[in-house]
């Protein structure tokens, strides 16, 4: 396998993960009572962060490592 096919696999799987929350921070929302308008808030909110937080660690990985 490639490097950029391992990059290109690890991507998608980064975001099919934190579209996965985003889905489960949405239906819990409404689920509590929420509007559509802030479920969807909550759920942009959830996909965000998790894609910050895959970057982060991304990066501190290539710092160590490097």
């Amino acid at each position: 396998m490639t490097g950029l096919a391992f990059v290109l696999l690890t991507t998608a799987l980064v975001v099919v993960l934190a579209l996965l929350a985003a889905v489960g921070a949405g239906k819990l929302a409404r689920l509590d009572g929420a509007t559509y308008p802030a479920a969807l808030m909550r759920a942009a909110a959830t996909f965000a962060a998790v894609l910050t937080l895959a970057a982060a660690l991304t990066a501190a990985l290539a710092e160590v490592l490097a």
